[in-house]
């Protein structure tokens, strides 16, 4: 059985905290950032998604009857407490990169400043959400990439990790530049293209290849793609695919789109083959789509092969993004302060492991821009209240190498504030009704904007994520406070 809302989509020890804060009452504002700290697929980059759902998520935040029913079965939850919680409502602050936005190690994908038992509790919905989601949109986004143009379609709702993720990772894969998806609920729910073809069964269930070819062309003579390879794909797929097409074409039959469909063996060869075959019959524009557990290394290898492949069906590499299947983005305390404070207190977490020592304060994400390129120079994390005049000159460094230096010359750069406002005490005025389509083109503009090094497939350029001097300067106090006695 289906929950009916999200609220109870959360780790037990976000809710024995919750009573544990409960029972030693605070009235503490926290911040929490919500981000990650290696781009997944040893890529340069990643793409913001899920927030969406986090919308939906926090706006129905509520416990039911049956929630704390279940919850007193437990015997962990006091009545109190339970109690409070069939009033709780979220009433905190929200801030978030958008979707479709490229984004990078270390900044803040999502902020949240709320009383402390707020924060917590969403801790584990939010990560679950945007860690999936940007996953399959950064994924889908490489795999486009690699096909140069042609058209991807996303098809691997039987491969997903369950409807979830088959749904919402369609609808990321969307965003990440796919042109559509076999995934029909998908397709209603958030209103992009559906596609498909037809399965081996289909051909074996005729009495001849030739006959299931011909009575799916008279079902569907707008959009004519043949699978050719369930018996003999040289030898009887594409000649009879092409008996077909001369037929239709004899017939006045004019398919706004018509082709084949190669679903194993050598797809170089074949489509090389299949495409001299078509060429030399008089159709040489019909499409040759491809799949058969592509991802983004064997399409850029079978385009230096010189592949005759223009369409590609990509499932379940992209779906489950096999070879990173987890963003590993965190959730952790910047800050805090008592309400009605005007300053927050900054917290850090140590690690012996440096990368995992954390970004102190209330933060937000400063994109600095090349004037002339459009192309990105920099990110810059930044204490809330920072500001980097356009008509001065801009010094940034790396915060862990502090020697290496850029100056970026004033009236050289642009800059543009990444996070934006979700939640304001509690209410949502994030006024962002894109579309998934048009979520599509913002992500194509935001991959425009990178080096064309950073977006290779292999041993990207790694875009500079540096800190402000006020930023840095708080981290380096607090490291050397919390380590003097050491």
């Amino acid at each position: 059985m289906r929950a009916t809302n999200l609220t109870l989509l959360t780790d037990l020890y976000e809710l024995t905290m919750m009573q544990g804060y409960f029972k030693n009452p605070t009235d503490e504002i926290v911040v929490f950032d919500a981000f990650y700290r290696k781009n997944p697929c040893d890529g340069g980059y990643a793409i913001a998604c899920g927030l969406q759902q986090v919308i939906e998520y926090i706006k129905d935040l509520h416990f039911s009857y049956d929630d704390i029913t279940y919850l007193r079965s437990l015997n962990i939850f006091d009545n109190e407490f339970l109690n409070y919680l069939a009033g709780f409502h979220f009433s905190g602050d929200i801030y978030a990169i958008p979707e479709g936005t490229v984004m990078f190690p270390r900044e803040p994908m999502l902020k949240v400043v709320a009383p402390i038992m707020q924060a917590q509790l969403v801790e584990t919905a939010i990560l679950n959400i945007l860690n999936h989601q940007s996953l399959i949109a950064t994924k889908a986004s490489r795999v486009c990439y690699a096909a140069q143009g042609d058209g991807i379609m996303e098809f691997g709702l039987r491969r997903a990790q369950g409807p979830d993720a088959g749904l919402y990772g369609a609808r990321a894969a969307v965003i990440g530049g796919c042109i559509g998806t076999s995934n029909v609920l998908t397709g209603q729910m958030f209103d992009v293209p559906v596609l498909g073809t037809h399965a081996h069964s289909w051909i074996m269930s005729f009495p001849s290849e030739y006959e299931a070819f011909k009575t799916y062309a008279s079902l569907y003579p707008d959009a004519c793609i043949l699978l050719v390879d369930t018996y003999d794909t040289l030898g009887s797929g594409v000649p009879n695919a092409i008996r077909v097409f001369k037929e239709m074409r004899e017939a006045g039959i004019k398919p706004k789109r018509y082709g084949i469909r190669l679903d194993s063996g050598d797809l170089a060869y074949l489509s090389k083959k299949a495409y001299e075959m078509l060429a030399e019959a008089g159709f040489e524009d019909a499409t040759i789509s491809a799949s058969s557990d592509l991802d983004e290394y064997l399409i850029n290898s079978l385009k230096q092969q010189g592949a005759k492949i223009n369409s590609w069906g990509v499932g379940t590499r992209l779906i489950t993004s096999n070879d990173n299947p987890s963003f590993g983005g965190v959730y952790k305390l910047a800050a805090i302060k008592n309400a009605g404070d005007a300053e927050f207190t900054p917290k850090i977490k140590l690690s012996e492991n440096s990368v995992k020592i954390t970004n102190p304060g209330n933060k937000t994400i400063f994109r600095i821009y090349d004037k002339e390129t459009g192309k990105i120079r920099a990110d810059l994390i930044s204490l809330v209240g920072e500001s980097f005049p356009e008509d001065q000159d801009l010094v940034i460094f790396d915060p862990n190498e502090v020697w290496k230096k850029t100056r970026i010359k004033a009236g050289t750069f642009t800059v543009r504030e990444l996070l934006k406002p979700v939640f304001i005490e509690g209410k949502c005025v994030y006024e962002d009704d894109a579309t998934t389509m048009e979520l599509r083109q913002r992500c194509q503009e935001e991959l425009n904007t990178l080096w064309d090094e950073t977006r290779r497939l292999v041993n990207p350029h790694e875009v500079y994520v540096d800190l402000s001097d006020g930023l840095y300067d708080m981290k380096k106090q607090l490291l050397k406070e919390m380590t003097k006695d050491k």
